[in-house]
């Protein structure tokens, strides 16, 4: 009876070994299976192959200016993408939605007044 537990024992970690160091050839066969990390553009041209623009927020005058920078913001280009992919939005509307939700985390209401009570404004 010992040698069937030990036996069993050693074959579940010898295949639990096995199948987490061929994890990268088999996991992507997993069905329901979301990506965890989605590589982000790092320049402006990989913003636009990513549909990061569009012809009211063009990219294009960066791309063609040789402009060396970074790109846009990579915290605001996973949440873009994010909210395009589970709205099923294009690149505009989901921009107008995510500053939205940024002008509700700080306190400004959609037409870009704030929205503190005690806010006086003399124009």
């Amino acid at each position: 009876m010992p040698y069937l537990l030990y036996s069993i024992t050693f074959l579940v970690i010898i295949t639990g070994t096995a199948l987490y160091l061929t994890r990268s050839h088999w996991l992507r066969l997993v069905p329901g299976r979301t990506h965890v990390y989605s590589h982000l553009p790092g320049s402006f041209a990989g913003d636009m192959e990513a549909g990061l623009s569009s012809s009211t927020f063009d990219l294009g005058a960066n791309v063609d200016g040789g402009d060396g920078r970074a790109g846009l913001d990579d915290d605001a280009k996973r949440q873009i993408l994010a909210i395009m992919k589970k709205r099923r939005l294009p690149f505009d509307d989901a921009r107008r939605a995510y500053m939205e939700q940024r002008f509700s985390a700080n306190g400004i209401a959609a037409d870009g007044r704030p929205k503190d009570p005690k806010f006086v404004s003399f124009s």
